[in-house]
């Protein structure tokens, strides 16, 4: 009983992250049509520029809401992605009974690979922002793919 509380649970926590994931990417859209309904309306319609000329100012507000837009809904999906697939496993190895009677703990094991996928993903920040540092334009590349 307390097994089929936890797929509950689990099942719950993966819902939560799609229904997240789903207004974080909605939320960036919004911001970033609002930035583009914003500069054209200036631009074009007050001013008669072509869209995303240089001489408007608020081209440069629609290029941060082009930005923050696929940076939010990235990551969104980025979340999503990982809840579900944690949550996946999760329902996966529990719904064995034969590994959850005589190995309870191997339920442990996809979050030991999420922790361990964390883990390196800190570790790897910690390189790219302060071990190795960009004082030249040839590095920039480089520091991108780390």
């Amino acid at each position: 009983n307390s097994y089929r509380q936890l797929m509950d649970l689990i099942a719950g926590y993966g819902l939560g992250g799609s229904s997240m994931a789903l207004f974080g990417r909605v939320g960036g859209g919004i911001y970033t049509k609002a930035a583009d309904v914003g500069a054209d309306l200036v631009g074009k319609v007050e001013e008669g520029l072509e869209e995303d000329s240089p001489r408007n100012p608020a081209t440069i507000a629609d290029n941060v809401g082009d930005n923050v837009g696929d940076i939010a809904g990235m990551g969104s999906d980025l979340f999503g992605s990982f809840a579900e697939s944690t949550c996946a496993s999760l329902v996966l190895i529990g719904g064995i009974d034969d590994i959850m009677i005589s190995h309870h703990q191997a339920i442990f094991y996809p979050l030991l690979i999420s922790a361990g996928g964390i883990f390196a993903c800190f570790l790897t920040s910690i390189v790219g922002i302060y071990i190795y540092k960009v004082d030249a334009l040839e590095k920039i590349e480089r520091a991108l793919n780390l």
